[in-house]
């Protein structure tokens, strides 16, 4: 008997350790998950973050194929036991919970549970999310529930560090964001006032020109001359400007936290759902990065304002020595050659401007009504 507190409390010091590890939201949901179903030995396990409107903002699973999550569809909706969880902020534990009363089903993808363990995540009075367990990975008495007691003191430890490692997340990408948003408010504030008197300049340099041009040729042409140098010492600024206005996280968090990051809070600020997903990627150099990273932004806001799409995924794969972004939607799609020979979707253009910028190429696959995908491919550096 002595040997199974010793390995309980070993157990959840390494979940403990595993949730403090991380500062980005999504990798600590993940890292409750996984460290809940392994502690508990179970097969399945999940974590939703409640939003405002009846559904979760967030819905992380463990023990579930990427193509078994795909099948399933939409994230679920606050009903049911989910919803008694979050309303009651009290622990289910359950020897079957297709039978209990608040059971309401599940789409026909999703896997067979019975016994069931699920407890609210709790920040003082707030309830910010509900972490449940399905199918104990053991001998069940009969008619009984393969969680115990144990199993549900256990959870309820590490639902409260989850709630103080959840919370420390939230507080760190506020903060991360903040600083992003005063850094482009100032630099903003600054390139407005450059260019602003450079142009100026400019103009009233050009208008001495023309007053000068047909009594003092000469002097016209020095004009002239200062408008090309004030001209030059402007797109010096505007380069200059661009230069620092390269996302901060992507030199200190790389491509990939960086997309990923955007994905989540895109995930969480709109309806349709938003995926993020990598293999095999090597770092590249930085203007190859940044390329990378504007196409898929852009591509992004297309599919979330533009093509009413209830599911953009977004990937990154290494190819060659170099790497292709891909971004998929399932929204309403359009005609790329009706829309280049029209002359619209400059966002198009300026996604192939970056792209050819880089030594990379561009494609758009699309048709009305059957999604767009737009990939990116770079090469190696």
């Amino acid at each position: 008997m002595s040997q199974g507190p010793r390995s309980g409390l070993a157990a959840v010091s390494s979940a403990l350790l595993a949730m403090s590890r991380h500062l980005e939201v999504r990798d600590v949901l993940k890292t409750i998950v996984a460290s809940a179903r392994e502690l508990l030995d179970a097969q399945y396990a999940a974590l939703g973050v409640p939003d405002e409107n009846g559904g979760f903002a967030q819905f992380v699973v463990d023990g579930v194929t990427d193509a078994q999550w795909k099948a399933i569809g939409p994230l679920p909706r606050q009903h049911g036991i989910l919803a008694a969880m979050l309303r009651e902020a009290k622990v289910e534990r359950l020897a079957d919970v297709r039978t209990d009363p608040r059971f309401e089903g599940w789409p026909s993808a999703h896997p067979d549970m019975s016994d069931f363990l699920g407890l609210p995540i709790r920040d003082g009075d707030e309830v910010i999310g509900a972490l449940f367990l399905a199918n104990k990975n053991c001998e069940k008495p009969e008619g009984g529930c393969g969680f115990t007691a144990e199993d549900e003191e256990l959870l309820s430890i590490l639902a409260q560090h989850a709630a103080i490692a959840l919370t420390n997340a939230r507080l760190y990408e506020r903060s991360r964001e903040l600083t992003i948003a005063e850094e482009r408010s100032r630099l903003a504030h600054e390139l407005h006032d450059a260019v602003s008197q450079k142009l100026f300049s400019l103009r009233l340099t050009a208008q001495a020109a023309a007053a000068l041009v047909d009594r003092d040729p000469s002097r016209a042409k020095g004009e002239l001359q200062q408008v090309a140098v004030l001209a030059a010492e402007a797109i010096d600024e505007l380069r200059a400007a661009v230069v620092e206005l390269r996302p901060a996280a992507l030199d200190e968090d790389g491509l990939l936290a960086t997309l990923r990051t955007q994905v989540q809070v895109l995930d969480r600020a709109h309806t349709a759902r938003v995926t993020f997903a990598a293999a095999g990627f090597r770092a590249l150099p930085a203007a190859q990065e940044e390329a990378l990273l504007r196409v898929a932004q852009e591509a992004l806001h297309n599919a979330l304002r533009h093509s009413g799409a209830g599911h953009v995924d977004v990937t990154v794969n290494r190819r060659g020595g170099g790497a292709v972004l891909r971004v998929t939607d399932d929204g309403s799609g359009f005609d790329p050659h009706l829309t280049r020979r029209a002359g619209r979707h400059l966002g198009l253009v300026s996604m192939r401007d970056r792209a050819s910028g880089v030594g990379g190429t561009l494609t758009v696959e699309s048709a009305p009504g059957k999604g767009t995908t737009i990939e990116m491919e770079v090469p190696g550096g």
